[in-house]
């Protein structure tokens, strides 16, 4: 996936881990969300500062309120490098088609040089103009390079500027994230690969119904996280196209060259409708059900760490650098982090649904609601990435107790089912042999004889008798799941290979 990108020298983002959050941090204080005292409209310059780029069609300024609602510089702002990008691309496109020259282009290219390094290092000043990351750039710009300043706009509109840096961040995300997924996924490997023989109830409807291994268990949970690669890899591919070019709505009547900018870009693809263009935010929409699905596997693994970390269960204990204490309880340790994995998934569908629902009324083209496909996609990236390095670091320190989870697992009401296929290899239907063992599950539970009289009733009954009363024995049902893809022992070295072999495919074609 990053084998598109173009080359770090010249200064545009590509995919991949070394364009992602980590470095968008810079200049941006302390937060990740492109906050920081710095950012906040107070800290910005009044007075002489520069009017809006659309100032020209109106008598004054625009009101307080307005600009307290319109302006999307306190969020939009982590894009900066990937704006920058885009207008690296856009000038150098306009001097191969002669509407700027090749010194009006060296001297944008070099303000623009400046004005990253201004942002990487925190020095860049915000006036009260800059409604957003775009014009500020561009105001800085034309600050810097003067009548040449002037011409990075030419023949594009904010509309096409937008969903270009839009995309650019989202394709830089996407790949960081598969990485961290495949990070978590790896440390479900090592795990499994550390568990040995160990197993424990599985559950049905949260009863328990048949013993499994652990190893096998845990893959469960890495095998869905391949598919959540699998959504995020398919989602980037429909986000590397380049909308650059296609104006306000229309195009333009200059001699523009979309498809040199994509290039230039990495984009894998160029727009083919202007109206489309401008319009599309499905990549976002795919983007945030990918993220909301991966969201809700990371759930459902929190759930069962919960379960497992209760006294009830006792099958793990957490370690004390990713569990919490209680203000009052001193005996208590929490796991608050898989307690928010659950909890954050709800967050994560909202998004989705807030965008969807965002979308779902507006006629082409471009619309200021799209504005709010922003904050939801920032959104949902931070809170996956916090969620996966912080689930990740809990899975790789979990001890799991091997004697608690077997003499949860050997009862043996857990192995009945292996009752009923002893009888069938001897030439019973299955239905009678359900029914048979049925019956003495219901026999033996409602004399009070419990485990034992369970057992003691097979024994004792001659169409199974002491060679069947032998599946029951601790630890004996596990080791017969022999099918394809079960949950013992025998299928469990072709299952490891398969795994393995699809993670490093995925890092291939991830870039990791």
């Amino acid at each position: 996936m990053t084998a598109e990108n173009p080359p770090a020298g010249d200064g545009v983002p590509g995919g991949g881990a070394e364009c992602g959050r980590e470095e968008l941090r810079s200049g941006e204080g302390e937060r990740r969300d492109g906050g920081g005292a710095e950012s906040g409209r107070e800290e910005l310059r009044s007075g002489d500062e520069p009017q809006q780029l659309w100032h020209g069609r109106f008598e004054g300024g625009p009101a307080e309120a307005l600009r307290a609602l319109n302006d999307s510089l306190m969020f939009d702002r982590r894009m900066y490098r990937h704006d920058i990008a885009g207008s690296r691309a856009h000038v150098s496109m306009l001097e191969s088609v002669g509407l700027l020259t090749a010194g009006e282009r060296d001297r944008v290219l070099e303000a623009l040089s400046v004005v990253e390094a201004e942002m990487d290092e925190g020095r860049f000043v915000f006036v009260a103009s800059d409604e957003d990351i775009h014009t500020a750039v561009e105001r800085r710009v034309t600050e810097l390079s003067g009548p040449a300043g002037a011409k990075l706009h030419t023949g594009r509109s904010r509309n096409d500027q937008v969903v270009t840096d839009l995309r650019l961040w989202t394709r830089a995300e996407i790949d960081e994230l598969c990485l961290l997924v495949l990070r978590l996924q790896q440390t479900l490997l090592d795990q499994a690969d550390g568990a040995d023989d160990l197993y424990l109830p599985g559950y049905t409807h949260l009863q328990q119904a048949q013993p499994v291994r652990l190893a096998h268990h845990l893959l469960a949970h890495g095998w869905a996280l391949a598919r959540d690669v699998d959504r995020l890899v398919d989602a980037r591919r429909r986000t590397d196209v380049s909308p650059l070019g296609a104006g306000a709505l229309a195009g333009s009547s200059l001699p523009l060259d979309p498809a040199q900018t994509a290039s230039l870009l990495g984009f894998a693809a160029v727009f083919d409708n202007s109206l489309d263009a401008v319009a599309d935010r499905d990549f976002v929409a795919e983007t945030l059900f990918a993220l909301a699905l991966l969201g809700v596997h990371l759930s459902r693994m929190g759930e069962e760490l919960i379960l497992w970390a209760s006294a009830e269960f006792g099958f793990v204990e957490l370690d004390d650098g990713f569990s919490t204490g209680s203000s009052m309880l001193p005996q208590k340790k929490n796991p608050d982090i898989a307690e928010l994995a659950r909890g954050k998934a709800g967050r994560l569908i909202g998004n989705l649904t807030g965008l969807l629902v965002t979308l779902k009324g507006l006629p082409l083209a471009y619309n200021k609601d799209l504005q709010e496909d922003k904050e939801a996609l920032f959104d949902s990236c931070d809170t996956i990435r916090l969620t996966l390095l912080a689930l990740d670091g809990m899975v790789a320190t979990l001890r799991f107790d091997g004697q608690a989870m077997a003499a949860a697992a050997d009862s043996p009401y857990s192995a009945a089912v292996d009752l009923a296929e002893y009888l069938v290899e001897r030439g019973v239907p299955f239905r009678e042999a359900h029914a048979i063992v049925g019956g003495l599950v219901r026999d033996a539970l409602a004399g009070g004889g419990g485990r034992e009289a369970f057992v003691a009733s097979v024994i004792e009954d001659p169409r199974l008798g002491p060679a069947a009363a032998a599946l029951l024995e601790p630890g004996a049902a596990v080791v017969r799941r022999h099918t394809p893809g079960g949950a013992g022992p025998g299928p469990w070295s072709g299952q490891r290979d398969a795994f393995v072999t699809r993670l490093q495919t995925d890092r291939d074609r991830i870039g990791g």
